[in-house]
């Protein structure tokens, strides 16, 4: 594979740090999705991305354009899927005023493309975004609770 791990890794790493600055925005103006709705979310979009063009970099003479075409309408068709089932777990609770559910969607969703990653082989992606993942949850939602007390 040509693309290195570490030029993923930074990738990864940006689009998380970039989904935590919205979130942190969005939390600051004191909105339901917070900081790790939105770093899930951008790193999610970030892994689905990155697994077709890992796809071309592969010197291996069984991927070929035609497969990498069809692994990419699928992982699309992915996307969707589980975008659609996320939605599902969000409720509206009308007597607080609040979204429940938002972080646990998020989740869904880059999990789907964690498993889209090890699916096609890239095991240290899969990896890498599952620990930026724990990350995210551990180290951002005392952020998060503590911004709400304030």
């Amino acid at each position: 594979m040509t693309t290195s791990l570490l030029v993923i890794i930074k990738d990864l790493l940006l689009a998380t740090g970039l989904g935590l600055v919205i979130g942190l925005e969005r939390k600051l103006v004191q909105k339901e999705a917070g900081m790790r709705t939105f770093a899930l979310i951008c790193l999610g979009s970030a892994l689905f991305v990155l697994i077709p063009r890992l796809m071309m970099t592969v010197g291996d003479s069984l991927v070929n354009a035609d497969s990498i075409k069809t692994l990419s309408q699928i992982i699309g068709q992915l996307v969707v899927g589980v975008g659609f089932l996320g939605a599902g777990v969000i409720i509206f609770e009308e007597q607080s005023g609040k979204l429940r559910g938002l972080t646990t969607a998020a989740i869904m969703w880059v999990t789907a493309a964690i498993g889209a990653a090890v699916g096609v082989g890239f095991y240290s992606v899969a990896v890498v975004t599952t620990g930026l993942v724990l990350l995210i949850n551990l180290i951002i939602l005392p952020i998060e609770k503590r911004m709400d007390r304030n």
